[in-house]
């Protein structure tokens, strides 16, 4: 696939297939002859694959031939100038009826009461929410092969399908980069004659493209479920947690950087991106944190920038240090001009004191923030903050508490540890209980825990979890 195809084919199928507009005819047409039918329609799947991540296989491939299809056929010599439009027009009709073949979406039934190219546009704007439990797991040497040797155009269009909905959110580029490779070699050692030794080989000359692509798809899974803010303040609190010793001007501008290198990257069509943006943030965590943690100074002397990046963003928290209470934030700390400073010192100080996974802290803190900010635009602020501060600073201790009980022992221990130790809690807790009950709690705090209790859990989930336990506190 050509070095450009990238950028212009996001371009092209991520907006003109839905519009109709003649401008966007040729933008797409030109797409087709320069990049020919089968690389066109293998975007096209890895696109729609990526956007609509909760679609079957069925679903994106019939999406997918439908868009070729009418691509095909309106941009051949001769067609009716008037196919383009008719024929999007009728795809958004199609996408309408309740027997739809093609992806659900929760927004489709709001974009169906719109018409023409207001709907199109509405169609076009629908995305499913990533997937935060990637169920891609790659087949063993011998059963890639075979299914390779049986139907290799149906084997690559499978496998675009499902790395593509599963790993959705890293940049396009490095999904076509590293898609593009995979098939490569698959193509190459399921032909060789020592198909081991080739995947041996070919594997390592991959890997640094594969970590790149998943941990990508990771980090700009949250940066699409945070937003840029709430990002910001997320790696803000993990950075704490992991160096509670730094200083915050030690925290802060590498929350900042990580921050701004996402907000670049994971929608760029630039194919260096991440691969150049990465490593140069690398240098600015060992300059900021190898001498304030022994873990950090342990990471940065991985071999290359991708290990280093890989060892500081799985790095657990460390024990929080023992230091006096925060103060509570005042209207004087929070309404002049100096309140974000405010915010992120406050945010800081109660991290690093805090052994709590930053989901919980990201959750809590938003509401908490979110309304002392309410009480700044009040009237009377100070009675404001007179009145629900002690009411939120209550809720926010008590809530801090509940997590940490969900959550005690999971990260020091194995799993099997840790499902003995709550086993033990819950029998203690709760005496009158069955050992039927006891196994279904076990089962269902251990599941949570497994999911929301590491540094990294991931934000959509474990948001709506928490949420039902915040309004569990709330009403206690």
């Amino acid at each position: 696939m050509k070095r450009i195809l990238v950028l212009l084919l996001a371009l092209a199928l991520g907006h003109a297939l839905e519009r109709g507009r003649d401008y966007e005819k040729d933008k797409v047409c030109k797409e087709l002859a320069f990049l020919g039918n089968d690389d066109f329609r293998s975007l096209s799947l890895i696109l729609y694959s990526r956007k609509f991540s909760s679609g079957t296989f069925e679903q994106v491939s019939q999406l997918v031939n439908e868009v070729v299809s009418l691509t095909e056929d309106c941009c051949a010599e001769g067609a009716d100038p008037t196919c383009y439009d008719t024929r999007t027009s009728a795809l958004s009709v199609k996408s309408c009826e309740s027997d739809s073949p093609f992806p659900v979406h929760p927004g489709t039934p709001e974009c169906c009461t719109k018409e023409g190219l207001e709907r199109k546009l509405c169609m076009a704007a629908l995305k499913h929410q990533p997937r935060e439990f990637p169920t891609y797991v790659e087949p063993a040497n011998d059963e890639i092969c075979e299914a390779f040797r049986k139907d290799p155009k149906g084997f690559a269009n499978q496998f675009l399908y499902e790395y593509s909905s599963n790993y959705g959110q890293a940049p396009m580029p490095l999904l076509v980069g590293y898609t593009r490779s995979y098939l490569s070699m698959v193509g190459s050692c399921c032909t060789s004659a020592s198909p081991t030794a080739c995947f041996l080989k070919e594997r390592l000359q991959i890997k640094h493209l594969s970590l790149l692509t998943t941990l990508s798809n990771r980090v700009c899974s949250q940066y699409a479920a945070y937003g840029k803010e709430k990002s910001r303040l997320s790696h803000l609190i993990k950075l704490a947690q992991k160096a509670p010793t730094a200083d915050l001007k030690n925290i802060v501008p590498l929350a900042e950087d990580i921050t701004e290198i996402l907000s670049r990257c994971c929608e760029s069509t630039s194919e260096d991106c991440m691969s150049k943006e990465l490593p140069e943030h690398t240098i600015k965590i060992c300059d900021n944190l190898s001498t304030k943690n022994s873990k950090f100074e342990e990471c940065c002397q991985e071999k290359t920038p991708m290990d280093i990046f890989m060892c500081t963003y799985f790095m657990p928290a460390a024990q929080p240090l023992q230091l006096p209470a925060i103060k509570f934030p005042t209207n004087k700390d929070l309404c002049g001009q100096s309140g974000s400073k405010a915010v992120d010192q406050y945010t800081f100080e109660l991290s690093r004191r805090t052994h709590i996974p930053e989901v919980f802290l990201s959750k809590v803190l938003e509401t908490t923030l979110k309304t002392l900010s309410e009480c700044c635009d009040s009237q009377d602020s100070p009675a404001c903050f007179n009145t629900k501060g002690p009411l939120l600073k209550k809720e926010l201790t008590s809530f801090i508490e509940k997590g940490q009980e969900m959550c005690a022992d999971y990260s020091e221990n194995t799993f099997t540890e840790y499902k003995k130790k709550l086993a033990e809690r819950l029998k203690t807790k709760m005496s009158d209980s069955s050992p039927l009950e006891l196994a279904g709690l076990v089962d269902k705090y251990s599941d949570f825990a497994s999911k929301c209790c590491s540094i990294n859990s991931p934000p959509l989930y474990c948001d709506t979890q928490i949420e039902a336990e915040m309004k569990n506190i709330l009403q206690s």
